[in-house]
């Protein structure tokens, strides 16, 4: 059975004083109905408010925040008992001479640590399955490994 699930995001853009029609800036609001708004910009390699976060900010910070929170439920549905999580992910962007580009590679390194010693090497196999759930991971054309580590307390 599938199940589908809708969700809807406005941008607010105009033109600025120090705009013209040749060089536009990319400064911009997104807002979700009963949320703050989220201020962007393209990243700074990209003349953009190196201030504001910017898409490939949002794309990363999604895959890192989806992927723990499958990581979580494949850990209860496992017995494993997380104290903590971090993770420093990291993002490879290629562009090209005509302006286009996309992710080739994320690297998470995300550090775990869990109550029972005897399940450390389940809880770091447990990333696999976690991608394998993820939504966001789902949605991505590119590979994205994982090095884990796992303590206990």
């Amino acid at each position: 059975m599938v199940f589908k699930h809708h969700f809807e995001a406005s941008l607010t853009w105009a033109q600025q004083e120090q705009s013209s029609p040749r060089i536009y800036a990319k400064s911009h609001r997104i807002s979700i109905q009963g949320k703050p708004d989220l201020k962007i910009a393209a990243a700074k390699a990209f003349k953009g408010d190196p201030a504001l976060y910017n898409p490939e900010d949002l794309l990363l910070s999604s895959l890192v925040s989806c992927h723990m929170m499958s990581y979580l439920y494949v850990c209860s549905k496992n017995n494993i008992e997380v104290i903590s999580y971090i993770d420093y992910a990291e993002a490879l962007l290629e562009t090209k001479a005509d302006g286009s580009g996309r992710f080739i590679q994320v690297d998470l390194h995300p550090e775990v640590v869990i109550v029972d010693p005897n399940k450390i090497a389940r809880a770091i196999s447990l990333h696999q399955e976690a991608n394998q759930l993820c939504f966001i991971a789902n949605s991505c054309n590119f590979p994205i490994q994982h090095h884990a580590v796992c303590h206990v307390v």
